[in-house]
């Protein structure tokens, strides 16, 4: 099959473009704060530049998403020089609470393990989660908070489904022990939980 002409090509990426932003910016905001806008720029910019190389569109979330990862983690590397905190805004449900819920319970007390976790609105979610190192932050925001399959985010990744499986269990585990030390700084722990 011929080439693509560029003018539609250029317009089947100005669709892709259009349709993946929202949820790339949410992605970029969870992942590295106030420089989401800058990421997806680059995103977009990378994106377009390889754009002939794609050859499935049902593929094409998954693929600019992959993208969007690595400039986000190159993004990290180069913050880890200059350690900062990141911001996390626009969370919408967070389903990690209740794969905790399912899961494991705190070693604390198991009774009190759901009462504990439904007292935390999204913006104690977001410090917590804005704690966690990209290693585990990554993939915990792109299985819970934007749905994609472990094998999604493997390849996403560019990393072994084993190893993304030891990173969300570990990174769930940090997770469970930030929301507790948060929780204690922040004063909403019952005495009696103490």
């Amino acid at each position: 099959m011929p080439p693509e002409p560029k003018r539609l090509a250029r317009e089947r990426f100005r669709v892709l473009a259009e349709e993946q932003l929202p949820r790339l910016f949410a992605i970029a905001r969870r992942l590295v704060g106030d420089e989401a806008e800058d990421a997806v720029q680059d995103t977009l910019l990378k994106a377009y530049r390889g754009f002939d190389h794609l050859e499935h569109s049902a593929a094409a979330p998954a693929w600019i998403t992959s993208i969007l990862v690595n400039v986000c983690r190159d993004r990290g590397r180069a913050r880890a020089r200059a350690p900062q905190q990141v911001s996390i805004d626009a969370m919408e449900e967070f389903s990690l609470f209740r794969k905790i819920a399912d899961e494991d319970p705190f070693p604390y007390s198991d009774s009190l393990h759901l009462d504990f976790l439904e007292q935390f609105g999204s913006e104690d979610v977001r410090a917590v989660l804005a704690r966690l190192p990209d290693l585990y932050r990554i993939p915990l925001v792109l299985v819970y908070v934007d749905g994609f399959a472990t094998k999604e985010v493997a390849r996403m990744l560019e990393t072994p489904l084993g190893t993304v499986l030891a990173r969300l269990h570990r990174g769930r585990k940090l997770f469970e022990r930030e929301l507790w030390e948060y929780a204690e700084q922040a004063g909403l722990l019952r005495e009696s939980v103490r």
